[in-house]
């Protein structure tokens, strides 16, 4: 039985992967641009989640978005609400293709595996992947072949039966008894597709009553909201929030649900027995009511609670309240502390802690202003202070990130994946250097200061001009960041050339001021090393941009 079970598993993993490696980034395009309206954010958690067959990596993912801002927590809500939909697909796949007295039971798989070889032969890693996922819907269905066969019978057991049979006789305190069950082995095996085929299987066998598989259903609702929860320790909280809401989505589901469990039961059964087709396409009546129920409970809840999706919010809000502010520690966000089943998800992962590393960047530059303009040395030293840590964090930021990216590399990754891979090693070296750019300006205006070295007006106004136009090249880097495959070069190189084109100026500027005797050499010194510190951090700003478009047009080459 652990044989069969593990082949279940591996095929639903090889089907999920194969799934989200052939839909790539067209993820997060349809989570971020279906997401304004509770419907629309429904119906695209329910398309993901039914067409990768993981609720758990819609969850994940909805997590880190809510996080990175990409998401509201409304909108995440609604896609939670929509993936909890799109994981009855799975009922269905099992209790019409997976259920049967095994006459023939690897036909329709062999058959499965023999059209993936038209996609996995293909030079297009696409098609590879699609084909990958051909091949795990045929072990799956092996797998509960499998997993049918080795289920041990009950019947042998007759002291279990009876404490089955006694522990449902209890009503609600039964139904609550088997929740929990359900709840708690789905979070330990992580797998709610798993806990759906044993469920059939039971039924199937008759060892379990409908209503203790529908309390089982309603159990593992529950238990399958761990894998968020587990995602969002190591975020912030929005992204915990999202988690949070998952949770009380589905517990409101299953409160909602014990209202009318038995006359829901009764409606159930009522409509089996009026539509034969029903037990036949899904090998019985018990097979048949389960799948139903499911499908019935997960719509149900979602149709009834998508009216209180700004309660909700609410209530989340309240559950994980904003912290007062503080002195900014390092935090990685997004990233997981294991590695998630495809590369895709990791690289996106890896992607918002790079914008939130550009974030973090964007934000140390802005306390260089602070550090002209402080009226005492208590004031500088707090500004130096916050720069220092912000160095500090870059550099944390850099070094975890190579590390977590060299991880993602070393495993199986595409073509595609690769090239992403080296693009995102090359910018988080470059917003390092960013960071210590910021750091040597901030310590060359401490030594400036120790000195008494002072600038006239039209120095102090030059350098302003200067840190405007690099603000201007920063700001157009961080909206590149934001996505890869839709950067504006052109505005990032007029952002670049500006630059030169006033270092020039300036350096025209002072070579005409030294020779004229209009400053001394110390103030000549420390303007000169600040305009060709900030030239210098606009080399780094152009570098992140063209670091993606190369990726890109080797990503098009290909």
């Amino acid at each position: 039985m652990a044989g069969a079970l593990a082949v279940f598993l591996f095929a639903m993993k090889l089907m999920s992967e194969g799934l989200q490696k052939f839909a790539g980034s067209k993820l997060r395009h349809i989570l971020t641009k279906m997401t304004g309206k509770p419907l629309s954010g429904i119906l695209s958690g329910t398309a993901i989640t039914a067409a990768i067959q993981s609720s758990s990596a819609t969850t994940v993912m909805v997590v880190g978005f809510t996080e990175a801002g990409l998401l509201s927590l409304a909108g995440a809500i609604a896609v939670v609400m929509g993936a909890n939909i799109g994981t009855t697909v799975t009922a269905w796949i099992i209790s019409i293709f997976g259920l049967g007295n095994g006459d023939g039971q690897f036909s329709l798989p062999l058959l499965l595996a023999a059209v993936s070889l038209f996609f996995i032969f293909s030079k297009k890693s696409n098609l590879q992947s699609l084909g990958q996922s051909i091949i795990g819907l045929a072990l799956l269905l092996i797998g509960m072949g499998f997993l049918q066969q080795s289920f041990p019978n009950l019947t042998d057991y007759p002291d279990f039966l009876h404490a089955l049979s006694r522990w449902s006789k209890w009503g609600y305190l039964s139904i609550l008894i088997f929740i929990v069950i359900g709840a708690v082995i789905t979070g330990v095996i992580q797998a709610s597709a798993a806990m759906t085929a044993i469920i059939l299987l039971m039924g199937y066998n008759g060892w379990i009553g409908f209503d203790m598989a529908m309390a089982l259903i309603m159990g593992q609702n529950i238990g399958t909201t761990m894998t968020a929860q587990l995602a969002a320790m190591t975020t912030g909280k929005t992204g915990k929030r999202a988690a949070r809401a998952h949770l009380m989505f589905n517990v409101m589901g299953v409160l909602l649900c014990l209202i009318v469990f038995y006359p829901m039961q009764h409606l159930i059964e009522n409509i089996v027995a009026s539509v034969p087709l029903f037990s036949s396409l899904m090998g019985g009546d018990m097979p048949a009511q389960i799948t139903i129920f499911h499908t019935l409970f997960n719509v149900g809840t979602t149709l009834i609670l998508a009216f209180f999706i700004p309660q909700l919010v609410k209530l989340v809000e309240w559950m994980v309240p904003d912290k007062k502010d503080g002195e900014e520690e390092f935090r990685l966000t997004y990233l997981e502390p294991t590695l998630l089943s495809t590369a895709e998800l990791n690289l996106q992962s890896a992607k918002s802690e790079i914008e939130d590393f550009s974030k973090r960047v964007l934000r140390m530059y802005t306390f260089l202003p602070g550090l002209r303009t402080a009226k005492n040395d208590e004031e500088f030293d707090t500004i130096m202070r916050r720069v220092t840590k912000y160095e500090e964090i870059t550099d944390r930021m850099d070094l975890e990130l190579t590390k977590f990216l060299t991880r993602v590399g070393s495993g199986d990754v595409s073509q595609h994946a690769s090239e992403r891979i080296s693009t995102m090693l090359r910018i988080i070296d470059n917003l390092e250097s960013i960071g210590d750019t910021i750091y040597q300006i901030a310590m060359t205006r401490k030594n400036k200061r120790e000195d008494a070295v002072h600038f006239d007006d039209g120095l102090n106004e030059r350098l302003e001009h200067m840190r405007e136009l690099v603000q201007n090249a920063l700001d157009v880097m961080d909206s590149n960041l934001k996505d890869y495959d839709h950067i504006d070069l052109d505005a990032a190189y007029a952002a670049e050339h500006a630059i030169n084109e006033y270092r020039d100026l300036l350096r025209t500027q002072h070579l005409d001021a030294l020779k004229n005797g209009t400053y001394d050499y110390a103030i000549g010194n420390a303007y000169s090393s600040l305009y060709a510190l900030y030239e210098k951090l606009g080399d780094y700003v152009i570098n992140v941009s063209e670091a993606i478009d190369n990726s890109r047009k080797i990503v098009d080459s290909n």
